[in-house]
């Protein structure tokens, strides 16, 4: 066969043999020898992996299938008995365009929220930030135990300028054991073989004349009082701040969360003295082992997803809603005492233990590449900072990225992030200036990008700077003219379906595309969803479809939010939703996930005989297995042909699919999940997708 001949098939539905049902909706590989064969233009026989990717999305009483070759081209005929409709798609191994790196990847702003979420720390309220002391709600999460008083006041003598509160902790009995919980963000989980890592600052504001040397406990216990695991601390009493650190190793695993970090002392020892406590810290196992790091089972699912960038700090937390109120990076960096943390933009407080320095260490261990932001004198009360007095904020942003990728020994930026345990710079390419700049379109066109990105650029030139104020292809007149642009979009499943060609249509003239946020968030009728559901997620995947075909402008995608716990929620749908000891992983982190583990490193360009047709299709290889992806959506039962060679090449698939409406939820957190299969396929396979699905095939010889 010569190179881009033309082979056409007509498919019927292949009846499902009973121990391959799977239900309903159900699929079936069988393998038809053929003499077909795949040759490239130098006439070698072509073999490799084949991904097949199908979205069928219920909408009428035909079927249609689109199928990829790789030098040559077939139909697929109507799997309806009555209704047949042939489709021709062509594609070669040597025209298309490079896949980049960070095609796919992650967005994350502190919502939903990254303390209590990613950010691992256990000790909710730990430090008393941006609280009023005496108030009730300066002792969110605290309690006392046994016969004492607490409070929050503004020490005397505050372990720093950042941290100025503290707990004052005060026996109100000379015997028992005495002292105050913390019930963590909403739960703390006991696990077995876990070693917890703590530490906690204490004084004693007026201390006995004679000094008191004895210990703390420190532990985990349920509610009920009984202690899980626990270890003593020394303590001597002293009007200056001291630090304890410990450590202890859970013997059991509990199934409730609903438990509590303890700290007593035997009130016979220190009588009515009157102590204070900030600080109060307990990490579990962390990711990579760092300190201060980021929670292990989050970390690990978005390894899963092979993760090509992470864009970060925000989003809308980055601007805050006044400047004052804004996300500075120098807040976040240097020693957890040095941070006086902020309220965020999403209604809580945010401990910025989670600071640019953790943030920078985390990509890296992920080997993810960082689209970093800056703040860019726009805040969500609708403020833009005046012309004259946005030079502190672009020395800011200079600082900032200063401290990522500056020179340690003659930058004192960089010489911080030194300090903090990392002498190299970190890896950076891409600069984000500002978020969502279409709502003050005006300030960011008449000054605010200028200023910023001519100030960035003579100064960084070997970064690339995104723009942030289009809202669609259609990009507004920027002096000077952005290379990049970051997309937003938020809607329903018809508007991802019908845009999945939204960026074939625009010219190739040097503009790159960043899709920045996307996610179906309501159902087409306008209702809104707690979670992401199937007839979502898969409009998303034929959404995505257009990201490979147009890969070549379209360098970076991530659907947002990223993460949601179910018990402090700000924002919904998101990704993945999460409780203390679990995670309910949504049916779009399915299609994320597939899309972007198999995206492969060069798309084929592809075409096909009908002008207009409800499919979607993007053919991508690997140049170490070659991979194609076939996108589709259809009411009915989609079957398809696709001739492979050498014959009895053994293959694998996965598959998405589940009822509409179906959302994996915290009572159902399986409810839509990938099943995958394998075949042998010989010279040909024939594949039955049900409707409303998503499905990988793999070939390898």
């Amino acid at each position: 066969m010569t190179p881009l001949q033309k082979v056409s098939y007509e498919v019927t539905t292949t009846p499902v043999p009973s121990h391959l049902a799977l239900g309903e909706n159900t699929f079936i590989e069988k393998v038809i020898d053929t003499d077909l064969h795949c040759y490239d233009r130098d006439n070698k026989l072509v073999h490799g992996v084949f991904i097949l990717l199908f979205q069928c999305i219920r909408s009428s009483l035909k079927c249609i299938k689109r199928m990829i070759r790789k030098t040559f081209a077939f139909a697929l005929a109507g799997a309806a008995a009555v209704y047949a409709t042939t489709f021709d798609v062509t594609f070669s191994t040597t025209s298309g365009h490079k896949v980049p790196s960070t095609l796919y990847g992650l967005m994350f702003e502190d919502i939903n929220s990254g303390d209590g979420g990613l950010y691992a720390e256990l000790i909710q309220n730990r430090a008393f930030q941006q609280v009023t002391p005496g108030t009730s709600a300066a002792l969110t999460a605290w309690a006392t135990l046994g016969s004492a008083s607490i409070a929050v006041v503004k020490s005397s003598s505050p372990v720093s300028t950042a941290l100025p509160n503290a707990l004052s902790f005060k026996p109100t009995a000379t015997s028992g054991t005495v002292g105050f919980t913390n019930d963590g963000y909403f739960g703390i989980p006991v696990t077995a073989g876990w070693k917890y890592t703590g530490s906690f600052f204490y004084r004693t504001p007026t201390p006995p004349a004679t000094k008191i040397s004895s210990s703390f406990t420190v532990g985990l216990r349920s509610t009920s009082g009984t202690v899980f695991t626990s270890t003593t601390v020394p303590f001597t009493t002293s009007s200056s701040w001291q630090q304890a650190t410990f450590t202890f190793t859970a013997s059991s695993t509990q199934t409730s969360v609903t438990n509590l970090f303890a700290l007593t002392v035997n009130a016979a020892t220190i009588g009515e003295l009157t102590m204070e406590f900030t600080l109060i810290s307990l990490f579990p196992p962390t990711f990579n082992n760092r300190a201060n790091g980021m929670r292990v089972d989050i970390s690990e699912a978005l390894l899963a997803m092979d993760p090509g960038f992470f864009r970060f700090p925000g989003g809308n937390n980055l601007e805050g809603q006044t400047p004052a109120q804004r996300w500075a990076w120098e807040s976040t960096v240097n020693s957890l005492v040095d941070r006086p943390g902020r309220l965020g933009t999403w209604g809580y407080i945010n401990t910025d233990g989670l600071g640019l320095y953790e943030y920078l260490q985390w990509i890296e261990d992920m080997g993810m590449e960082p689209i970093m932001a800056v703040f860019a004198g726009y805040t969500l009360n609708g403020a833009s900072v005046a012309q004259n007095s946005l030079q502190t904020y672009i020395t800011e942003a200079i600082n900032q990225i200063n401290f990522a990728i500056g020179d340690a020994s003659s930058n004192p930026q960089a010489a911080i992030r030194s300090a903090m345990g990392h002498p190299e710079p970190f890896d950076l390419t891409y600069i984000e200036i500002g978020n969502e700049d279409f709502f003050s379109s005006t300030t960011y066109t008449n000054y605010r990008w200028s200023a910023f990105v001519d100030a960035l650029s003579a100064e960084f030139p070997q970064l690339h700077y995104i723009s942030t104020s289009a809202t669609s292809g259609s990009v507004p007149k920027l002096t000077p003219a952005p290379t990049y642009w970051d997309l937003h979009i938020y809607s329903n499943p018809n508007f991802f379906i019908n845009g999945a060609f939204n960026f074939d249509i625009l010219p190739r003239n040097g503009l790159q595309f960043f899709q920045g946020e996307y996610a179906t968030t309501t159902q087409n009728s306008g209702a809104t969803l707690a979670y992401p559901f199937i007839d979502g997620s898969i409009a998303e995947a034929a959404y995505m479809t257009g990201f490979d075909r147009n890969s070549d402008i379209v360098f970076a995608a991530s659907y947002a939010p990223l993460l949601s716990s179910v018990s402090s929620i700000q924002w919904t749908p998101d990704l993945i939703n999460f409780s203390p000891n679990s995670l309910i992983l949504s049916t779009s982190y399915y299609v994320q996930k597939l899309f972007s583990v198999y995206k492969g490193d060069f798309y084929l360009t592809s075409t096909t005989n009908t002008a207009s047709s409800p499919v979607q299709w993007s053919v991508t290889r690997d140049t170490a297995t070659s991979q194609y992806f076939l996108k589709r959506y259809h009411s009915e039962h989609c079957s398809l042909h696709a001739p492979i060679h050498p014959a009895s090449t053994a293959g694998t698939g996965t598959i998405l699919t589940a009822a509409p409406g179906t959302m994996n939820t915290p009572t159902k957190p399986t409810a839509a999940v990938p099943s995958n299969f394998s075949f042998t396929a010989g010279k040909t396979i024939t594949y039955n997708a049900p409707g409303l699905s998503l499905s990988v095939l793999v070939v390898v010889s």
